[in-house]
């Protein structure tokens, strides 16, 4: 069966590029809008991010749009979530069902839409991933797998990965290095930090110039040993680092973290939440491109395509050690029915209508776009990624690669205008960098209606150094 793309029914983006028209909000709609950023304004809390300047009041497919009327392809998916799309037939039609008939559970009653997913979930996995259970967020699956690493090794030390991003709960917050860890005082006892492995940034280097990453991974763990009280636990790494500016991990490097990890007795938890189910051309990027089968895999945002909903999944000999020892994470949500049910329509649609294979190629069409604008435009320092999950970073001077950040927010404020939106990531760590992830449903031509407004962005922008 083909996939089921939604194409946007109204609009030719490139045609509203070339006649420089956009939708202009009446009266009543600047109005409503003004009034919904002044409640804003007075009655929300502030939660480590600057709130963007548009109400958006509509989604559908891969679009989004605000309460004037202005509407843009969201090329991140909402918070690089929304894996087939928003509000996707099947999608509703799951969960109109459960919230009707199965919607909330007891957390030790079970359902067959719970069930199902772990058995569809398991069933597409290699032996050594046999057991699931599911949860709300990214970081409480984390935050499970920790846990669950300590009970199961009788030690407490975790190592992360320099500019990592595994949740803001007490021991994922521990393992992050990315943003989030000042003002509150000690942190969890026992984490230790890894290099982050930036291939455009890192000084280590090999006489020609080339990342030499194996250096740097194994540098990086002599500190640990050295700094470590003995108690080493587990090592928790994302395949593509995002919240650090979407930087892939080398070819290889997964593997000699497991070496790495096995020398010392430890578990290896992959958290998969944006890599995960088929985003970046394989159905996990840890188990189906690295080869490599993680003692500990969490999901989340994909898997629930926007709805909360996440996973912890182990082997049979993990589980039985850890419910031996008394493992607890009792929440309100666990397993519930209805995000379940919405997670095993997800993967089933993935796997139904070839999305993986769209991914990979869609995703090969993207990068040769975005490569095509960096040999245009100076201010691209870098493009990288895999699938349909790539980062542009902008910078003032490609030999310095000094960040640009002022300019890299008036080319998305152009982009956003023109519409398309590409989360900027403006926070020092990032130095700028576009975060593109869009929904895994998308089509040859919203893909080129994309770069086109891209394109035009960087176009018209002062201070991108075009070279052509």
């Amino acid at each position: 069966m083909a996939p089921m793309i939604q194409d946007d029914p109204q609009t030719d983006l490139t045609n509203k590029i070339v006649s420089k028209t956009s939708t202009v909000s009446n009266k009543a709609d600047s109005n409503e809008e003004a009034r919904l950023q002044e409640i804003a304004s007075k009655r929300l809390i502030n939660y480590g991010t600057k709130f963007e300047k548009d109400i958006i009041v509509h989604t559908s497919g891969l679009y989004v749009q605000n309460a004037a009327g202005h509407k843009v392809l969201d090329w991140t998916s909402g918070q690089m979530s929304c894996l087939v799309g928003h509000g996707h037939p099947e999608i509703v039609q799951t969960i109109t069902e459960h919230a009707t008939n199965l919607d909330h559970l007891f957390s030790g009653m079970l359902s067959p839409p719970v069930l199902r997913l772990a058995d569809r979930l398991t069933s597409v996995l290699p032996e050594g991933l046999d057991r699931a259970f599911f949860l709300s967020t990214g970081g409480e699956s984390n935050e499970a797998a920790i846990k669950m690493a300590k009970v199961f090794t009788g030690k407490f030390e975790i190592v992360g990965l320099g500019a990592s991003w595994h949740g803001v709960t007490a021991q994922a917050l521990g393992t992050q290095y990315h943003f989030g860890r000042k003002g509150q005082g000690p942190l969890m006892p026992g984490m230790h930090m890894l290099p982050p492995p930036n291939a455009y940034r890192s000084i280590f280097r090999n006489a020609d110039g080339s990342y030499d990453w194996e250096k740097e991974l194994d540098y990086g763990w002599s500190l640990i040993d050295r700094a470590s009280c003995g108690s080493l636990a587990a090592c928790i790494v994302e395949c593509i680092q995002s919240s650090a500016g979407m930087h892939v991990l080398p070819e290889g490097y997964l593997k000699a973290l497991k070496k790495h990890c096995e020398q010392r007795d430890m578990l290896l938890i992959v958290d998969e939440a944006q890599t995960g189910i088929g985003r970046c051309g394989d159905l996990f990027a840890s188990v189906n491109f690295e080869g490599v089968v993680p003692d500990i895999l969490t999901l989340s945002k994909t898997l629930g395509n926007g709805l909360p909903l996440s996973a912890v999944v182990t082997s049979d000999k993990i589980e039985k050690v850890c419910a031996e020892n008394n493992f607890c994470f009792y929440t309100t949500h666990v397993n519930d029915p209805l995000p379940a049910a919405v997670g095993d329509k997800v993967l089933e649609i993935v796997l139904r209508d070839n999305l993986v294979e769209n991914s990979r190629a869609r995703g090969k069409q993207l990068k040769e776009g975005l490569l095509r604008l960096k040999a245009r435009y100076g201010c691209i320092g870098d493009v990288r990624g895999r699938g349909l999950m790539c980062g542009v970073e902008i910078v003032g001077n490609r030999d310095k690669k000094s960040p640009a950040n002022e300019l890299a927010a008036s080319v998305s404020n152009k982009m956003y205008e023109l519409g398309l939106w590409a989360n900027l990531s403006s926070h020092a760590s990032f130095a700028g960098v576009f975060r593109i992830a869009p929904p895994i449903v998308i089509t040859a031509k919203q893909i080129d209606a994309g770069l086109t407004i891209m394109e035009e962005a960087f176009r018209v922008t002062q201070g991108t150094m075009p070279l052509y």
